[in-house]
């Protein structure tokens, strides 16, 4: 499925996209892409002598800020519900039997999962994109990770280094919930962050999956009514079967950093198609020849042909990435090389 012999394109050209989901273009050549980190450390570092705000956007968006160490062990013991442990007992025992892998998916007794790569156009306009469907016997096989198995802001690892970490056989880039401080986040039916702003997406232990105003709502609430994992991104693509209204013009996140999601860009999306059912779609651009990226509204025309009857946007950019069995499936900026991000949306092997 990885793409390494495609044409790799010019020079990446300044995003309009959020910075939450970009980085400084990568030197030809380099045999690494730096961190946003190390990016944003090196230009904001050169500027420190300017004043406070500029020191205090060092501290704001690149050094780690870490509140939790261990993921893990934090999870494991806020596991306190005889429902919570029983869903994860399910999960973990259906996580251990034999699963099938082919060339573009895989069975197990979780999930059944397929991959295929569409190309459309030609020239200057071809686009590549890749969709997963997945179709799960427990909701909770859909797992989150965070980055350095660590929670906070500016902790980032490459979709693949997370995956490797969980021995998944599939992920996709999370929402980079790590860029901000706002929003509601849960992840494996565990509470995190409370300081909801924007729509997000839920994900139940019953299979169904929601848009929802975190303003209007809280992460107790959500917890008790069975929510498993969060999402903090957006915008809303397709709400009840319909491309949701207005979303050539949405802007998300207007701060610091922060600019319009418009134009053709990389995209990462999340749709729910029935109980159970999910399509995920990762769109490579920003690479002429190979893949020009999407925009917002074509992004919700592919969400709605894959049969989606809810679906949201994630974070994007150089950071829009599909793994699967050990190996890149798509072509982050046709340059063959991941970013860093905060966290994944995962299945166990």
């Amino acid at each position: 499925m990885n793409n390494s012999s495609s044409p790799t394109g010019p020079t990446e050209q300044i995003p309009t996209e959020q910075l939450s989901a970009e980085q400084a273009p990568v030197a030809a050549g380099a045999k690494k892409s730096p961190s946003r980190r190390v990016v944003l450390g090196g230009a904001l570092g050169l500027l420190l002598s300017a004043g406070g705000a500029t020191a205090w956007a060092l501290d704001r968006f690149v050094v780690e800020h870490v509140e939790i160490t261990d993921v893990d062990a934090y999870e494991a013991s806020a596991v306190t519900s005889e429902s919570s442990t029983t869903a994860s007992a399910a999960a973990t025992s259906a996580s251990d039997a034999a699963s099938v892998v082919s060339d573009n998916g895989f069975t197990s007794a979780n999930a059944t999962l397929a991959i295929e790569q569409v190309t459309t156009g030609s020239g200057d306009s071809t686009l590549n994109y890749f969709t997963a469907k997945i179709d799960l016997t427990d909701a909770t096989a859909l797992k989150s990770a965070f980055a350095q198995n660590s929670f906070g802001e500016n902790i980032t690892e490459t979709t693949s280094a997370i995956a490797a970490s969980k021995d998944a056989i599939f992920a996709i880039n999370g929402d980079y919930y790590g860029f901000r401080d706002t929003g509601i986040v849960i992840r494996n039916g565990v509470a995190y962050r409370d300081a909801g702003a924007r729509d997000g997406l839920a994900f139940y232990r019953d299979g169904t999956v929601k848009v929802y105003d975190e303003t209007a709502t809280d992460a107790a609430t959500l917890v008790a009514d069975g929510v498993w994992n969060t999402l903090s991104f957006g915008p809303s693509l397709i709400e009840n079967g319909a491309v949701k209204a207005g979303i050539d013009s949405i802007e998300v996140d207007t701060n610091f950093g922060n600019h319009s999601i418009q134009g053709l860009q990389p995209r990462t999306a999340v749709g729910f198609i029935g109980t159970n059912q999910l399509v995920f779609v990762v769109v490579d651009g920003r690479s002429t020849g190979y893949s020009a990226g999407v925009t917002i509204p074509d992004l919700a025309q592919i969400m709605l042909d894959q049969g989606a009857t809810t679906a949201y946007n994630i974070d994007g950019g150089g950071s829009s990435t599909m793994y699967f069995n050990g190996s890149l499936v798509n072509n982050p900026l046709g340059k063959n090389q991941e970013r860093g991000t905060s966290d994944i949306l995962y299945l166990a092997k």
